[in-house]
C-alpha cells in the first residue's frame, strides 16, 4: 500500500491578518483545501514611530500563532510554508519577534520581499481562477502594502509593491477613525502620488481584466454589491456611491453596513481610498474579486518543491546566464561539491535530514558566484554577494538570500566568521563548513581543468583534512600553493587545513 504523503500548510504573517491554509495533495500533484484559519492580528498597528513592534501586538501575534501551531504540529518542516511581509520587512525588532514565533508555531519563518510577495499573490490568484491567455491586472492590499501584478497565463511579468496599506492609511489619515472629506481626498491624493512613477506600466492599455485580491478588495466587493451599487464586481461608479455614504459619516464605528464586519471597519476608509486611487490612476472601469491570494501562492511553490520543481532553482540557472556565468564551470564546481559532502554524513550541516538544503545552496552558490565579474573583475565576490543579498530572486525569502550571499561573500580571500552571524539558524552553524567545502571545491577548479581527482576529506571539530592521489599535488604545483594560501585564511579563523 502506497505510504499517504502529509498533508500541506501555507502561514502568510500579513501587516493586517494572518492567514493559514491546509491542503491535501491529490494524486495529480495539485492541492485541495481542507482547512482556513484566519486571525485579524493587525500587526502593522503595532509599530511605533520608532518601527518597533510593540509589546501587546507581539504578544497577541503569539497567542495567534501558537493555536496555528498546534493545528500543524504534526507537518514536516518541509510540508509547511511561512512568510512574514511588510511590517516584518521594516520593524527594527522583526528577529527578536521572529525567533519568538517561531517558537510558538513550531515551524521557520521566512521574510519576502514585496516583488515576491506580488509574485505569490498573481501565482494564488492564478491557483484560484485558473489560467488564462488575457494579461491580467491583479492588486492586492494588505495591511502596510499594495501589490499591482500584470501577468498572462501562470506568469507575473510586472510586479511592483507600493508602501500603503489598509492599516497604515486608515491610521494616518484618519486619526482616531475621524472621517472628514479633506482626510479623505489627502489619502487618495498620497495614492496616486505613490503610483504616480508606476502608471505606464499599470494603466488600463497594458492589460485585459482587473482582479482584486485580499479581504480588503473582497470587503468593499460586498459592501457594493449588497447595496445594489455594483453587480459581479467592484465598478468605478460603484465606488463613488461608496464614497459618498462614506463621507456622511463622522466616525468608522459609525459604519452600518451589512455585510462589513465589526473588524473590519477600523480599516475600511484606507482600503476605498486605495483602491480608488488606483482606479482613477490606471484608468480601471471594473476589478473582479479572486478568493486566491498570498497563501494560496505559497501552496503552489510548496506542491512545486514537494514534486521537485523548485522555482529557486530556475531564478538561480535564469540570474546566471543574464549574468554571463560559465555555468560548465559552475557544474564541475558542484560535482567536487557533492563528493566532499557525500563523505561527511557525520557533520550537522550535511547529515541527512539536512544535507538536501545544504547541497542546495552550496549549487545555487557554484551558479553564482562569478556573476560580479559583468561589473567589475577586483572584488567580484562582493559585488556578486551584493546582486544576490538585494535583487529580486523570485522564490527566495530575504533569508535564503542573505544566506547565499554570505555563501557566495566569503568564497575567496580572507576568511571572515563574523560574516556569518546574522544569518538565522541552522544557516548560521552550517555556514562556515559549507563556505569552506565551496572554496575547497572552488580552488579544485580554479584552472577550469576538464577533469578533476579524486578526494578524501575529514572534519573534526576546526581541523579538515584533505587527501589526494598519491602523487597528484606533485603535478598540480599551482593548486599546492593555492591549498597553501588557503590554509593561512582559513588559520586566521581558527581552522587547519591539512593535506597531503
Amino acid at each position: 500500500m502506497p505510504q499517504q504523503t502529509p498533508n500541506i500548510a501555507a502561514v502568510d504573517l500579513g501587516s493586517n491578518s494572518f492567514h493559514m491554509i491546509i491542503c491535501r495533495l491529490n494524486d495529480d500533484g495539485t492541492p485541495q483545501t481542507l482547512e482556513r484559519m484566519k486571525e485579524m492580528v493587525r500587526l502593522a498597528h503595532g509599530l511605533d514611530h520608532t518601527h518597533h513592534l510593540d509589546h501587546a501586538t507581539q504578544e497577541r501575534a503569539l497567542a495567534c500563532l501558537e493555536r496555528f501551531g498546534q493545528r500543524i504540529a504534526n507537518l514536516p518542516p518541509h510540508y509547511v510554508a511561512v512568510v512574514g511581509t511588510n511590517t516584518l520587512r521594516v520593524a527594527k525588532n522583526a528577529q527578536h519577534f521572529i525567533a519568538k514565533a517561531e517558537k510558538a508555531l513550531g515551524h521557520t519563518i521566512d521574510v519576502i520581499s514585496g516583488i515576491e510577495e506580488a509574485r505569490l499573490v498573481y501565482q494564488g490568484v492564478t491557483f484560484s481562477l485558473g489560467g488564462s491567455p488575457n494579461r491580467r491586472f491583479v492588486m492586492d492590499i494588505g495591511g502596510s502594502s499594495t501589490e499591482y501584478i500584470i501577468g498572462q497565463h501562470d506568469v507575473a511579468h510586472t510586479k511592483e509593491s507600493l508602501n500603503m496599506g489598509c492599516v497604515t492609511f486608515s491610521e494616518h489619515f484618519f486619526e482616531n477613525g475621524a472621517i472628514s472629506k479633506k482626510a479623505f481626498n489627502n489619502a487618495v491624493l498620497q495614492a496616486e502620488k505613490n503610483l504616480e512613477p508606476f502608471r505606464r506600466k499599470f494603466e488600463r492599455a497594458q492589460w485585459d481584466e482587473a482582479i482584486g485580491s485580499s479581504g480588503s478588495l473582497k470587503s468593499i466587493n460586498n459592501v457594493l454589491e449588497s447595496s445594489g451599487w455594483s453587480h459581479n464586481g467592484i465598478t468605478l461608479a460603484g465606488l463613488e456611491q461608496l464614497i459618498d455614504q462614506l463621507l456622511k459619516y463622522r466616525k468608522h464605528d459609525e459604519f452600518n453596513f451589512p455585510a462589513l464586519s465589526l473588524e473590519r471597519r477600523p480599516v475600511f476608509i484606507g482600503a476605498v481610498a486605495i483602491v480608488y486611487a488606483s482606479f482613477q490612476a490606471l484608468g480601471i472601469e471594473k476589478m473582479t474579486v479572486s478568493d486566491g491570494a498570498l497563501r494560496e501562492g505559497l501552496i503552489c511553490d510548496l506542491a512545486n518543491r514537494i514534486k521537485h520543481h523548485d522555482i529557486r532553482a530556475k531564478t538561480s540557472h535564469d540570474i546566471a546566464k543574464h549574468y554571463h556565468a560559465d555555468l560548465k564551470h559552475a557544474a564541475n564546481i558542484k560535482k567536487t561539491l557533492h563528493q566532499l559532502a557525500a563523505q561527511l554524513g557525520n557533520h550537522p550541516a550535511f547529515a541527512p535530514d539536512q544535507a538536501a538544503d545544504t547541497l542546495q545552496f552550496l549549487d545555487w552558490a557554484a551558479e553564482l558566484h562569478e556573476i560580479g565579474l559583468e561589473i567589475a573583475h577586483n572584488d567580484y565576490h562582493k559585488h556578486s554577494a551584493y546582486i544576490i543579498e538585494h535583487g529580486d530572486l523570485a522564490g527566495f525569502s530575504k533569508q535564503n538570500q542573505l544566506v547565499l550571499a554570505k555563501l557566495v561573500r566569503n568564497h575567496r580571500k580572507k576568511f571572515n566568521l563574523k560574516h556569518f552571524e546574522e544569518l538565522p539558524k541552522p544557516w548560521r552553524d552550517h555556514a562556515p563548513i559549507m563556505s569552506i567545502l565551496f572554496r575547497l571545491s572552488r580552488l579544485i577548479h580554479r584552472g577550469r581543468p576538464q577533469t578533476a581527482p579524486e578526494i578524501k576529506i575529514a572534519i573534526q571539530n576546526q581541523e579538515i583534512r584533505l587527501r589526494f592521489k598519491e602523487n597528484w599535488l606533485r603535478q598540480a604545483p599551482l593548486t599546492q600553493a593555492d591549498l597553501e594560501q588557503e590554509a593561512e585564511y582559513l588559520q586566521a579563523a581558527k581552522f587547519e587545513l591539512k593535506f597531503e
